[in-house]
Formats: C-alpha cells, sequence, structure tokens
C-alpha cells in the first residue's frame, strides 16, 4: 500500500495544477508524508512505565519492556513484557499488527505456562487495563483512515495540522479522532476521540520530543485522559533504542516463552 501512497503524494502536492486540492487530498498528502517521515527504522526497544489513576485519583504502576518490528507493507510486530507488579511478572504480550484486517495476538502467562491466542477483531478493547485501546497503541499505516484537513492552527506555541481522521476499520472503537500535527517534526501534539455516539471519549497528548538516529522522534510521556470514567493512563518512556538487530525470530510465538 505505501507504494501506491508514494506515487500519489507528488501529484496530490503539487496543487491544482495537478489535480483538484480538497481537503481531504490534503488530509491524505500530510498522513503520507508523516509515514514517510517515520520509516525505515528498523526496529525499536524501550522501557516504559505505565501509571494507571482511577477516578478517586489512586495510582497503580507497572513496568513494562517493549520491542517492535517494522514490517514493510503491513502493520508492525511488537512483543511487550511485563516485569512488574510480581502478580503480572513474566507476562508478555506479542501482536501482529495489520491496518483493515484483525491483528494476530498471544499471550503468555507465566502461572499457567502456556501461550493463549486471543480474539482481536474488536481492537477497541483496553490495552492492559489502561485507557489505551489496542488501536491507539498499534502501528499507524496510513490506509487505516480516510482523512480531511479541517485547518491550520497554533498549539502550545507550535504550528500545526488539524487533520480529522476516520477508521477505515470495520470495527474500531470511534467514529473519528482529531489529531493536531506538528509542522516542524511531522508527528502528533494531541488527538481527540470520539465514541461511536460521536461522544468526545478521550484526549490524548504526546510530550516531550526527543530525536534519535538524527531522524526519528519519539515523545518521553503519552497521556490519556477518558473524558467519560474520568481515568487516566501515563505512559513514560526510556532508553528508546533502534536497530538493535532484531529479526522476525524475536517476534515467533516461542519468543513469548523466552521474554523474561
Amino acid at each position: 500500500m505505501r507504494i501506491l501512497f508514494a506515487l500519489l503524494l507528488p501529484a496530490i502536492l503539487l496543487g491544482p495544477s495537478a489535480m483538484a486540492e480538497t481537503p481531504e487530498e490534503r488530509g491524505l498528502a500530510i498522513a503520507i508524508e508523516m509515514d514517510k517521515r517515520d520509516t525505515g527504522w528498523g526496529d525499536q526497544t524501550a522501557d516504559m512505565q505505565m501509571i494507571l489513576r482511577n477516578r478517586q485519583g489512586e495510582e497503580s504502576t507497572r513496568e513494562i519492556r517493549t520491542k517492535v518490528l517494522e514490517v514493510d507493507g503491513d502493520g508492525d510486530k511488537s512483543l511487550t513484557v511485563f516485569d512488574s507488579p510480581k502478580d503480572v511478572k513474566g507476562t508478555a504480550f506479542l501482536s501482529y499488527t495489520h491496518a483493515l484486517t484483525p491483528d494476530d495476538q498471544w499471550l503468555y502467562l507465566p502461572a499457567l505456562k502456556r501461550v493463549k491466542r486471543i480474539s482481536s477483531r474488536n481492537k477497541s478493547g483496553p490495552f492492559m487495563g489502561s485507557e489505551f485501546a489496542f488501536e491507539d497503541l498499534s502501528s499507524q499505516e496510513v490506509e487505516k483512515y480516510t482523512y480531511k484537513l479541517l485547518r491550520e492552527e497554533p498549539l502550545d506555541g507550535k504550528d500545526t495540522y488539524v487533520v480529522e481522521r476516520r477508521p477505515s476499520y470495520e470495527f474500531s472503537g470511534y467514529t473519528r479522532s482529531t489529531v493536531w500535527i506538528d509542522k516542524d517534526i511531522w508527528r502528533p501534539l494531541k488527538i481527540e476521540f470520539y465514541d461511536r455516539k460521536d461522544a468526545l471519549l478521550k484526549t490524548l497528548t504526546f510530550q516531550e520530543y526527543q530525536q534519535y538516529a538524527d531522524r526519528y522522534w519519539r515523545p518521553d510521556r503519552m497521556f490519556m485522559d477518558n473524558h467519560q470514567t474520568g481515568k487516566s493512563t501515563l505512559l513514560i518512556w526510556n532508553d528508546y533504542a533502534f536497530g538493535t538487530g532484531l529479526s522476525d525470530r524475536d517476534f515467533d510465538r516461542n519468543s513469548l516463552k523466552r521474554a523474561r
């Protein structure tokens, strides 16, 4: 799919002389440019601290390790391993993300010493009990959505494109989302998610971006605020590394049992 979009991009960016430049075409061009600027990193590892906060303000913390393998022409493969608290230590989650079809997902439970395949048609389910859905954290392939540029405006002192996305995947938990995209680094600063009744459900903010390998931007913090439940989840990322030599073997089902 990326090849098709790459062929379309020059015509879209040329404007009226090449073709009518509608808000939908401009929104798609922005999405393609974002994807192009974040392609080619190969693999990524990082540590994550997940802080869950309930409506009463009580917090619980999980320590997590992540690995991701970039897949050309499809969604990425990822492995998530829990190091704490003690009751979930050693639990591992493997996911092969797909844009328009159900993801392939497996869960390893150390107490049972077995790998369980997860039914994943509904990507709107909560990720490990957090306010993030699986579809929020999976790789953001261009073909997952249709796009429309709504406007351009500043956000926290940064010039942004404001783009509406509507999911192409039939079983998404959202009718639409609105994304504020930093014009300088071509990464999202804020996303508002609307539920299946088209009511505002959650707001995700990205904070403290850092650049790696002189090209790839990653946030140190991601904060998801659920307006309907009063709950929130903060992800704090550390120790990003790219090009570490991971391969498909690091993301097969046996890798779940090897994860420690």
